[in-house]
């Protein structure tokens, strides 16, 4: 059993959204391919989702800005802008994103006292998602994410998914997604291989 994970393809992390990862749109075509014409038996899609008064927005401690460091429950923490804020069309995924075929959405980062950056459990690990559960009851064996962004949901998903699940293999399409800083995804890359994640491309995927 195949699936695709898609991490986080909102409105919030796109051009024109409240943290936007740069050309974060140009993935979707891509994203739409392997939902279309990859080999998946399921498809799956992960959704920030976070309350208004989300402790990792920098505007819920005075005198912090935007991407200053911070602390959120005794952890050090970067200060996002206000983004994909529950209910708002930042939140919402891409509007030309194919979700007709996406079987689960797992939302995540409704915890204000935590932010949730993996797919399958808060930052600070006490609190797991439904979705490791999900994919071992659809008895899933190989595991293909991308998303936004590479240096932070998309490699903390894989990192996570790799520990959570080690009898599942991990691959990540690479051209499917993208990151906020280069250097950040590079090393983002590099972290998910000593770990045992394996590194592709849709043309990989889409010529099996």
């Amino acid at each position: 059993m195949r699936a695709l994970l898609l991490i986080d393809i909102q409105n919030g992390f796109c051009p024109g959204g409240n943290l936007p990862v740069p050309n974060g749109d140009a993935i979707v075509p891509i994203a739409n391919r392997l939902i279309d014409e990859g080999p998946y038996d399921v498809i799956v899609a992960s959704q920030d989702w976070h309350p208004e008064n989300h402790g990792s927005f920098a505007s819920q401690h005075p005198g912090k800005k935007p991407f200053d460091m911070g602390e959120l429950s005794g952890q050090p923490q970067v200060m996002w802008p206000d983004h994909c804020v529950q209910g708002t069309p930042d939140a919402e995924f891409h509007p030309d994103l194919d979700l007709e075929h996406v079987d689960y959405i797992q939302q995540k980062g409704e915890n204000p006292a935590v932010d949730s950056y993996s797919a399958f459990r808060d930052n600070d690990q006490a609190a797991i998602t439904g979705l490791a559960g999900y994919l071992r009851a659809q008895q899933v064996t190989e595991l293909d994410l991308c998303g936004l962004a590479t240096d932070y949901c998309v490699k903390f998903s894989a990192l996570d998914a790799r520990e959570m699940l080690p009898e599942i293999k991990v691959r990540f399409i690479e051209d499917a997604s993208r990151g906020i800083d280069p250097q950040g995804v590079k090393a983002a890359i590099e972290e998910m291989r000593a770990a045992g994640v394996s590194i592709c491309t849709s043309t990989d995927i889409l010529s099996d």
